[in-house]
């Protein structure tokens, strides 16, 4: 999460660089004592947070297509290793099979370089004449199978070849993909954080009351029971995270993003779940949150760019964002879009 209020102006359009601009010049001007004579200061201090709030959505939003392209990327690369390997074991019984056909060709070869059949027709021994032909047809038919057995893997490692090629190349977007995306949340959150300390240390202090709601601290988390066995042991994980800080792209154990923080928790429980929030909200049943049970994921916004974990007594467990640590935060501090049980 990044932010408790619905931002009027999503996106990266030119409108919320123009916003940013304007917001940041005002607070500028405050700070410098030039501020307008009718402005308020009070007014000014909520433009500037509003405007840090939605810089830290827009962030988090890129910051789950940053985890989305790492995790394609370690994808792509896991199988582009599988294909290599696969495709010098090919390789290696290629060549074994070239190596038998090619012993084979030589002992005709040094036998006079005739027609073997010829040659058993001309042999001193005709007794020994039919057995012989019989083993000549099946020193054929192997040579035939072999033949054949060569063709199929050879075509095969063409395949994984060719493969392997398209993913090395989709492998190389997906890493311009992270590059990119890493780039657009640095530059948010430096934003926010250029903002922020333009503000006086009152406006900082309620910026962060205002978000932290009671510092984080757990109220009663009641008596309501979690839904299995591993849903009570993600909620006893992320539980114990409380209190480690937010870091973008992380999923522990030290730090976490949102669907970090969620990922690890469920991995505690010998869950597996995907890296995105987008792809959480789908990985198990959506329940209404009005039957929510500790254990289930809660995810945020028409996007689900947010995650969080029910934790009970309506109250969720989440890494809200930079600057702040894993917390307790009621759990209609933004619009709810989906409650998944894993």
């Amino acid at each position: 999460m990044v932010s408790h209020r619905r931002s009027p102006h999503p996106g990266h359009s030119r409108g919320t660089r123009v916003t940013v601009l304007s917001a940041a010049a005002v607070t500028a001007a405050a700070a410098l004592g030039t501020a307008p004579a009718s402005a308020d200061p009070r007014d000014t201090t909520e433009a500037t947070r509003s405007t840090v709030d939605r810089l830290y959505e827009e962030a988090e939003k890129a910051t789950e297509r940053y985890n989305k392209a790492d995790e394609r990327a370690d994808t792509l690369r896991a199988r582009v290793d599988r294909l290599r390997d696969s495709t010098a074991r090919g390789q290696e019984r290629v060549n074994r099979m070239r190596g038998a056909l090619g012993s084979i060709a030589g002992a005709q070869y040094r036998s006079g370089g005739i027609d073997p059949a010829l040659a058993l027709l001309l042999s001193s021994d005709p007794d020994s004449y039919l057995g012989r032909a019989e083993a000549l047809d099946r020193v054929s038919d192997r040579q035939a199978l072999a033949l054949r057995d060569i063709g199929q893997v050879q075509r095969k490692l063409g395949q994984q070849r060719e493969e392997a090629t398209k993913d090395l190349a989709e492998l190389e977007r997906s890493r311009a993909a992270v590059a990119r995306h890493k780039r657009t949340v640095e530059a948010k959150l430096a934003e926010a954080r250029r903002l922020l300390n333009s503000l006086p240390d009152a406006g900082r202090d309620a910026d962060r009351a205002s978000r932290s709601g009671r510092d984080g601290a757990p109220m009663s988390l009641g008596d309501q029971a979690p839904a299995s066995a591993r849903a009570a042991a993600a909620a006893r994980a992320a539980r114990g995270a409380v209190g480690l800080p937010y870091v973008w792209g992380a999923n522990g154990p030290s730090g976490f993003d949102c669907s970090g923080l969620t990922q690890w928790a469920y991995a505690q429980a010998g869950v597996s779940l995907p890296r995105t929030s987008q792809a959480q909200r789908y990985a198990g049943q959506q329940v209404p949150l009005s039957e929510a049970r500790p254990g289930d994921l809660v995810a945020y916004r028409d996007d689900a760019s947010h995650i969080g974990m029910y934790m009970g007594n309506g109250q969720v467990v989440h890494a809200p964002y930079p600057g702040a640590s894993v917390r307790y935060d009621p759990v209609g501090m933004m619009p709810v879009s989906s409650v998944t049980r894993v």
